[in-house]
């Protein structure tokens, strides 16, 4: 299991995680709406957006979205989270539930095409993402 940091951006993901490559190095990848077996869920307007990236190398992994909640909005500040990835499906589910006390939950923890993942915001204000490849 890995923790590392996860950026969101309204919008800029795709330009912002580009520079980020070229100052830090590493490998980018970069995942659109438009190319994901969720693109249905998204209107085509979002099709541009990023649904996922990273920058990894040797010393770090970097991971970024655009925010893609329609229901709610962007707000500066609320952008950065910690993100435990790659986990078994058992230790994600044991961190997800001990971190659910007096959290706000942003995602369930659930299967998607990409595999286990969810989202809260812990009792002090973190923001915390999961991910486990099923």
């Amino acid at each position: 299991m890995k923790l590392s940091t996860y950026l969101l951006f309204d919008g800029s993901c795709k330009p912002a995680m580009e520079y980020y490559a070229s100052v830090l190095g590493g490998e980018l990848n970069i995942y659109l709406v438009g190319e994901s077996p969720m693109k249905d869920m998204f209107p085509e307007s979002m099709h541009h957006l990023v649904v996922n990236s990273t920058i990894v190398s040797d010393s770090f992994k970097l991971s970024a979205s655009d925010f893609l909640r329609t229901s709610e909005e962007f707000v500066q500040g609320n952008n950065l989270s910690l993100y435990i990835d790659s986990g078994s499906a058992e230790d994600i589910k044991k961190i997800y539930s001990r971190l659910t006390e007096d959290a706000q939950i942003t995602d369930p923890l659930a299967e998607h095409p990409f595999g286990l993942f969810g989202a809260l915001q812990d009792k002090f204000g973190v923001c915390w993402k999961f991910h486990a490849v099923l």
